[in-house]
């Protein structure tokens, strides 16, 4: 999977030469197999989260739990954010303009900087009352309050790490996305070793070692995820601005003051993406507002199961990234039928592998929540809404991978609807309405529903055509 055979087979995207449907194949799981490696374990950090603060007990646990899909949210707009500016930018790389592209580049330095910040004031005006407001027991509000603070005020560096991540991506780069975030992970449990237990004895064959420790819990937690992202962000800057061959800054002079032009396109494409995050999140919140009064333990299994369901679609993100990346290239080089064919290849591989995934999810689903905690309760509980959740995953995949396709050709305001529409419309309405009877697993079947509603309307939309046509005559 070198990287020279990634950019030739770019580069025939860009030259307007011939591709087989082998070739086409390969270059979709270059591009690919590092993707899903990046979104894997960026949920890996979360499930060593999870695990580690798990071993602390469900007050600990239900802490995190509780304010996650806040979290979840804040990622989302820095994601979005950044989305705006690397969709251009890989359309000016597929249109062979490298030199445009650093123009847009240098801007949306300055702009997600400035959005980062500020949502970073945002974070931690609210992060006192969050707790309270999302109905969380007494208990674990003080615990939440302080893990969103940490969060939130290294959401400047988030977003960064996005802004970096996503442009090497769109050029093509795959690879050091994926090899820093992997090292983002393992930064991760270093940090939490140290951070969220305090000094112990650590055994090791017949040898007792005093291991030190902060003993910060849950606020250790936090900052060990804000630290590996500090790092991560900082090297992933470094690389784009100094060694990216498309995209690098270091030899040539430009303005960093954005531009109303791009500022423009990145709202168009951000706009729907923003909007969509949150009403998804607002949403997640809802959910955990309607899960906050079935207890404790059913907090901290929805939170487990969470993270473990996400070790599951996330292959289907990272195929979704992807498919903006060859169809956004594909778009500014102008090849309309290549476009549709990459369309094609990522939504079935997408299907194919999360549907796999699902399989195995559903088979080792007590030994996946029992790895986050020794609580048998949880475990049991966790256990049997995974299960649930297995059954939608090839149908999930199939509006991931969508998505991303549309992503790719900056049509992100009727996607972003249809994902509204069907979280809201069916979603929740089927969760307000299952929870009184059948608890925790009620709120976990509406959601296989809608993913698979989901995923039908989208692929609906994918075949149906008609946004290809409107793309041939705006071009």
């Amino acid at each position: 999977m070198g990287k020279g055979k990634t950019d030739y087979l770019l580069s025939l995207i860009r030259e307007g030469k011939r591709m087989t449907l082998g070739q086409q194949l390969r270059l979709t799981a270059y591009l690919s197999v590092p993707a899903i490696m990046a979104q894997v374990s960026s949920i890996a950090m979360q499930y060593i989260d999870a695990s580690m603060v798990g071993r602390l007990g469900a007050n600990a646990a239900a802490s995190i739990g509780l304010v996650s899909t806040t979290t979840w949210l804040f990622w989302g707009l820095c994601a979005a954010t950044a989305t705006g500016f690397s969709v251009q930018v890989a359309h000016k790389i597929g249109a062979g303009d490298f030199t445009k592209a650093r123009k847009i580049l240098r801007q949306a330095i300055t702009a997600t900087s400035l959005f980062g910040s500020l949502l970073a004031v945002w974070g931690v005006a609210i992060s006192g009352i969050l707790p309270g407001w999302l109905g969380g027991d007494e208990a674990i509000r003080s615990g939440s309050s302080a893990y969103f603070l940490i969060f939130s005020l290294f959401l400047p560096a988030l977003q960064l790490n996005f802004l970096a991540g996503g442009m090497l991506r769109c050029s093509g780069n795959m690879r050091v996305p994926s090899m820093l975030n992997i090292l983002m992970c393992v930064l991760d449990v270093i940090f939490n070793f140290f951070l969220i237990f305090p000094s112990r004895q650590v055994f090791l064959g017949d040898f007792k070692i005093l291991v030190p420790g902060a003993g910060l819990g849950v606020e250790g937690a936090a900052l060990g995820t804000v630290l590996a992202e500090l790092v991560t962000a900082g090297a992933m800057m470094w690389y784009l601005c100094r060694r990216s061959p498309m995209l690098k800054l270091s030899h040539e002079r430009g303005s960093f003051l954005p531009q109303k032009s791009t500022l423009r396109k990145a709202f168009h494409i951000s706009l729907p993406m923003g909007f969509e995050h949150i009403a998804i999140c607002g949403a997640q919140i809802m959910t955990t507002v309607i899960v906050a009064p079935l207890g404790i333990v059913a907090i901290a299994a929805n939170s487990f199961a969470i993270i473990a369901e996400s070790l599951c679609y996330m292959p289907g993100y990272g195929i979704s990234e992807a498919a903006t990346t060859l169809v956004g290239q594909s778009l500014g080089a102008n090849r309309i039928r290549l476009l549709k064919r990459f369309a094609n290849i990522t939504i079935w591989s997408g299907m194919l592998i999360m549907g796999g995934m699902g399989i195995l999810m559903y088979m080792f689903a007590p030994q996946i929540i029992g790895v986050m905690t020794p609580v048998e309760e949880i475990r049991t509980l966790g256990t049997e809404i995974l299960r649930i959740e297995a059954f939608a995953e090839p149908m999930f995949a199939a509006s991931i991978v969508a998505y991303g396709v549309f992503v790719g050709v900056g049509n992100t305001f009727v996607p972003s609807l249809m994902n509204f529409g069907s979280i809201w419309g069916v979603r929740l309405t089927l969760a307000a309405w299952l929870a009184p009877t059948m608890g925790l697993r009620g709120v976990w079947l509406a959601m296989c529903i809608e993913l698979c509603f989901r995923g039908a309307i989208f692929l609906v939309r994918l075949w149906g055509g008609k946004w290809i046509y409107k793309l041939r005559i705006k071009r």
